[in-house]
């Protein structure tokens, strides 16, 4: 069943990613020339305001899509160390098989005073993942997606932590207001943006609720 409002009819954007880009419209801008930031499948609706945004550092990649800067595999990484300013990866790792090297990739290229905004649907007590389920009927019966390798529950968390990240969660009413979240018809219990750093990993583990 569609979502009245979900997609807006002049960008295409779904809630999430008019969320996302008011954060990063915030917590971007007035950051540094020089910042860098990896976008991983980057989607359309976002691309060319975070290039003008971010500038010459913006950076997209896909494992697949070769209209992108990079084409790569999220847990086989071909950066550096502590690359990057900013990551942003939404929706992308209930496709990963190995999620955990995936979020483990991010913490390396990562630099220390950095930022990784992740975005995972989270509709479970807790994850459910079978690596042996390939039948598409049967991952859209257990994960809700066709394509999708696990659903995630609120321990999703311990993922973000076990790879060295502090978490925090950001809400839409933590930087919305009522009117805002109503003019941009962002549901207030949007999926929340997991905001991962490294500078104070292990002091905090946010749960979902």
């Amino acid at each position: 069943m569609r979502r009245p409002d979900a997609c807006c009819v002049f960008c295409g954007s779904l809630e999430r990613h008019r969320f996302l880009w008011r954060y990063l419209d915030g917590t971007v801008a007035g950051s540094g020339p020089s910042r860098v930031a990896l976008h991983f499948a980057p989607e359309p609706c976002l691309v060319s305001r975070l290039g003008a945004l971010i500038g010459p550092g913006y950076v997209t990649a896909d494992i697949e899509r070769s209209r992108v800067r990079v084409q790569l595999d999220i847990s086989q990484l071909p950066f550096r160390d502590d690359s990057f300013d900013m990551l942003i990866c939404s929706h992308v790792l209930e496709h990963v098989q190995d999620d955990r090297r995936a979020i483990r990739e991010l913490a390396i290229v990562l630099r220390p005073t950095g930022r990784a905004i992740v975005i995972v649907p989270v509709n479970r007590d807790q994850t459910v993942e079978d690596p042996s389920v390939t039948d598409p009927a049967e991952r859209l019966r257990l994960f809700g997606q066709v394509d999708h390798v696990r659903a995630y529950g609120p321990d999703v968390v311990s993922r973000f932590v076990e790879a060295g990240f502090s978490v925090t969660l950001v809400r839409p009413p933590d930087i919305l207001s009522n009117q805002g979240i109503q003019d941009l018809r962002i549901p207030a219990d949007c999926e929340p943006l997991f905001v991962l750093g490294h500078e104070t990993a292990g002091r905090q583990a946010t749960t979902v609720t």
